[in-house]
């Protein structure tokens, strides 16, 4: 087998940008954020009315987008809600009576222009970004310092010892995988980061991230959502995010939201989105990805050959990245939610736990103080289509033969100025790639393999009762003898082992040597700061679960590996 050491190196690296954050592509962005925001709704008008080209049609999609809007503003408000927003719905409505009455077709046309832009512009400047130098810093101070005193006084012993520095984040959060590939590729062209998505913590993890590995801020969409929770809106106002609203799922807004993404990678500014789209209701590494964000890589790409750049400097990079904990904040909410619409439902979806920044806050201190690791997995680097690129950014297909992307946008020599369908498929194409490398450098913790072994045993015990019929077994039923447990988890851990040697799976570092420690350390480890702990030993010494559900959660993250004939 091969070894399993240490996985992280601990080290302060160098920005990548010599300039400075002045030079940054995030800062050019925001000292022109007007005049962006102009782009993006020029670039957004065009798109739709090539969608919608007959004034009927048109008209058609604005009172759709009105349904929907004044249905949401009822029915699922937010305190980030603009406060005129029904008023401004209203006056959309109003003007759109005006146009059913007239029969002047000018005068109609040049309504719904008004109309459109208005809407748009209300759009591009609710998803676009605020970057501030000074306060980006003050953010990354914050993180970088603040955490780094509880970790220290909470390792070390005595009252100065939060004024040591022995210890510092990546100590807590280990940044594993290509990193000096992700560095280097930064300097050649613009990354797009797709990270996995479990909690609303994975925003500011993976800001964090970017800063310490010396990276310029990426601009990144973070759910609207957060910007509910005080303290999270602060750090996303500073580190680079724009807003996504996934309530709004209507054309205007969804087109809108593309054109500002692509024109932003078009610029060189690096992108970080969650392709998932929302955070894994089942525990699960997604399967299936949002297209939507991750097609406007593809077409970025295109148009800046269209351009005719041709330099690296112009080449776009996607890097996948796997946040791998082993306990997740949310997970009694977000399994419950899976349950509920898998269910239809049968479950009831009680509020998320941690919904205000006082709750985050008490989290924050825990997890400094206490508890275990994060790890943070950096993929190998892709181009648009999901070929594998080295340090001079280029690509090589599976067969290792090195290719030139922009072949895929060419016919009889010349750049193809726009084939939906085969971009569409070239989508699809990276997405399919994501999937595969979220799952290879994955990396399996032994709280994980615990939760999987414990799981997978209760329920081929009670193989002839469905999903839902099993999560409501007794308590006495619950339970596993350890030595039965012992025997079936080291078989499971030979073939995750096959498997990290074919290069199939990363694995923790605890996860070699006695099998009775690894067990321990799982369970010490897995959900540790629910009030319900998903797996526990009794007074006996023998394995079981104070929540099923939870279990089923945890266990959700090493399905996809085909480990369960191995149980």
């Amino acid at each position: 087998m091969k070894p399993i050491g240490k996985d992280y190196v601990k080290k302060k690296y160098d920005q990548v940008v010599p300039g400075g954050i002045d030079e940054w592509p995030v800062v050019s962005l925001s000292n022109n954020r007007d005049a962006f925001i102009k782009e993006v709704t020029a670039e957004s008008i065009k798109r739709i009315k090539k969608l919608t080209p007959k004034r009927s049609s048109l008209i058609e999609e604005i009172e759709t987008t009105l349904f929907r809007e004044k249905l949401r503003v009822k029915r699922n408000p937010w305190a980030v809600d603009p406060p005129d927003e029904a008023d401004f719905l209203q006056s959309i409505k109003d003007r759109l009576l005006e146009i059913s009455t007239n029969d002047d077709k000018e005068d109609i046309d040049e309504t719904l222009e008004d109309i459109l832009s208005e809407i748009i512009e209300r759009y591009a400047s609710e998803i676009a970004g605020n970057f501030k130098k000074s306060r980006y810093r003050m953010a990354r101070s914050i993180v970088t310092f603040g955490f780094a005193r509880l970790l220290n006084a909470s390792r070390a012993r005595g009252f100065w010892s939060i004024f040591s520095t022995r210890y510092s984040l990546q100590d807590k959060i280990h940044i594993t995988g290509e990193v000096e590939e992700l560095r280097t590729l930064a300097k050649k062209g613009t990354i797009i980061m797709v990270p996995t998505h479990f909690s609303n913590l994975d925003s500011i993890l993976i800001g964090w991230v970017i800063s310490a590995l010396g990276l310029p801020a990426f601009i990144y969409g973070a759910g609207l959502n957060l910007f509910n929770i005080k303290i999270f809106a602060y750090f996303m106002e500073s580190l680079g995010a724009y807003k996504v609203d996934r309530r709004k799922k209507n054309l205007l807004y969804l087109e809108t939201l593309k054109s500002y993404s692509s024109l932003a990678i078009q610029k060189g500014c690096h992108s970080l989105f969650f392709p998932g789209g929302t955070r894994s209701r089942s525990g699960q590494i997604e399967k299936r990805l949002k297209l939507g964000l991750l097609s406007t890589a593809i077409e970025a790409q295109r148009v800046n050959y269209q351009k005719g750049k041709r330099d690296g400097l112009h080449k776009i990079f996607i890097v996948p990245v796997t946040l791998n904990y082993n306990f997740v904040l949310e997970a009694p909410s977000l399994i419950r939610e899976y349950l509920r619409l898998k269910g239809q439902e049968r479950y009831y979806v009680e509020n998320d736990e941690y919904s205000t920044s006082y709750k985050i806050s008490a989290f924050l201190l825990k997890f400094f103080t206490k508890g275990s690791d994060i790890s943070v997995s950096i993929g190998r680097g892709l181009d648009v289509l999901g070929n594998y690129v080295d340090t001079d950014g280029n690509s090589y297909d599976k067969s290792g033969r090195q290719i030139d992307t922009q072949e895929y946008f060419t016919k009889d020599g010349k750049i193809i100025s726009h084939d939906q369908q085969r971009e569409d498929e070239y989508t699809r194409m990276l997405s399919d790639r994501i999937v595969e490398e979220f799952h290879r450098i994955n990396k399996v913790f032994a709280s994980h393999l615990v939760a999987f072994v414990a799981f997978e045993m209760l329920q081929k015990k009670f193989n002839k009762l469905d999903l839902y019929n099993f999560l409501r077994i007794p308590e006495e039923d619950q339970i596993i003898p350890y030595e039965e447990f012992k025997a079936v988890f080291q078989t499971v851990l030979r073939r995750v082992h096959e498997m990290y040697n074919k290069g199939e799976v990363s694995v923790s570092p605890y996860l070699t040597g006695d099998p009775d420690k690894i067990i321990a350390h799982g369970l010490a480890n897995v959900g540790m700061y629910h009030a319900k702990r998903p797996l526990i030993k009794n007074k006996k010494g023998d394995i079981y679960t104070q929540d099923l559900n939870l279990l089923f959660y945890y266990h959700n993250r090493l399905v996809g590996y085909n480990l369960e004939k191995y149980v």
